[in-house]
């Protein structure tokens, strides 16, 4: 009888260590994946909101329609560029209250709306997987043209 419980008990013995190891790494590996994906898709979503912040502000600012467009684009590709995305997969759409030859007229609306995908991370480019695992990002920031715009 001693003989049998003594075979049993050494028969398990260091099986615990390797079913936490087991366990651990079956749970670890998708966290550490949630983690991943979630910090890329905030670092997106903050890009995305001061490119549309940063480009509103810098349109009403210009002196005119054609230098605020190229300001405003440029900010947006700075802004996204800080963020480690290519400015040139973003669409960057600007709307003013007074229509689009109206746009920098005192106390007028410019709303600038800036989209982009963003690609979640350790997604193979095989079998134009990387296209259905992005995720799109739409930011719009509206800013008011001063009251003193063009006097001076």
């Amino acid at each position: 009888m001693l003989r049998s419980n003594r075979w049993s008990s050494r028969s398990e013995a260091g099986s615990a260590s390797l079913e936490f190891i087991t366990a651990g790494m079956i749970l670890l590996v998708p966290l550490v994946y949630l983690v991943l994906a979630l910090s890329a898709l905030q670092g997106g979503a903050l890009a995305v909101e001061g490119a549309a912040r940063q480009a509103a502000r810098v349109y009403v600012q210009s002196p005119d329609e054609a230098t605020a467009a190229v300001r405003a684009r440029r900010a947006v590709a700075f802004a996204l560029e800080d963020y480690g995305l290519s400015a040139g997969d973003a669409d960057v759409k600007i709307d003013c209250s007074g229509g689009t030859s109206r746009c920098l007229t005192r106390q007028g609306l410019v709303t600038v709306t800036v989209r982009i995908g963003i690609k979640l991370p350790l997604v193979p480019d095989l079998l134009a997987l990387n296209q259905s695992a992005t995720v799109p990002m739409t930011a719009a920031s509206t800013q008011l043209v001063s009251r003193f715009a063009g006097l001076g």
